[in-house]
């Protein structure tokens, strides 16, 4: 049975243990090990998710199967009052396809139009084939940005949109 809870600072280590064991797998087709390594400790340190939480008011989702942990999502305000951002949405890649990664994306929909959003938003890989899942939710390509995120690594983007 799924479940789908609020996160805090206390499930770090949860959102660690699952970055650890989605974001190789998920990105080693388009990321180098090394890049895939920097942006694992640049963005999922205890210190960046504390950040994250506390200071940047993400608000965390943890995804449950019987009380196994299986994914996570995270997402916040925007500059734009009624545009909320979905900063993160990982799902164990055994579970990926089974419907389960829309049942989490619909679950942040709700929230955050329940607190105001008319737009969520997200960043997605130019090459990250996530694309054409967010796309059969419903999002469109609003434009394409590139990050640079310091060691010599750039973040190529798409920005998609959804209407809500």
């Amino acid at each position: 049975m799924y479940q789908i809870k609020a996160a805090t600072v206390n499930d770090i280590p949860v959102i660690q243990d699952l970055t650890n064991k989605i974001w190789p797998p998920t990105y080693q087709a388009i990321l180098s090990s090394e890049q895939i390594t920097y942006m694992i400790n640049m963005m999922y340190s205890t210190a960046a998710l504390q950040r994250q939480i506390s200071e940047l008011e993400h608000q965390f989702l943890i995804l449950t199967d019987n009380d196994t942990p299986i994914g996570f999502a995270a997402y916040s305000t925007t500059a734009e009052p009624t545009v909320y951002k979905l900063h993160k949405i990982y799902l164990d890649p055994n579970y990926q396809g089974k419907g389960v990664g829309k049942l989490l994306l619909l679950q942040v929909a709700e929230q955050v139009k329940d607190l105001g959003a008319a737009i969520l938003e997200l960043d997605v890989n130019r090459f990250n084939k996530a694309k054409q899942f967010y796309e059969k939710q419903g999002f469109t390509v609003y434009k394409e940005k590139d990050t640079d995120i310091g060691n010599g690594y750039l973040m190529e983007d798409y920005v998609m949109r959804k209407p809500l």
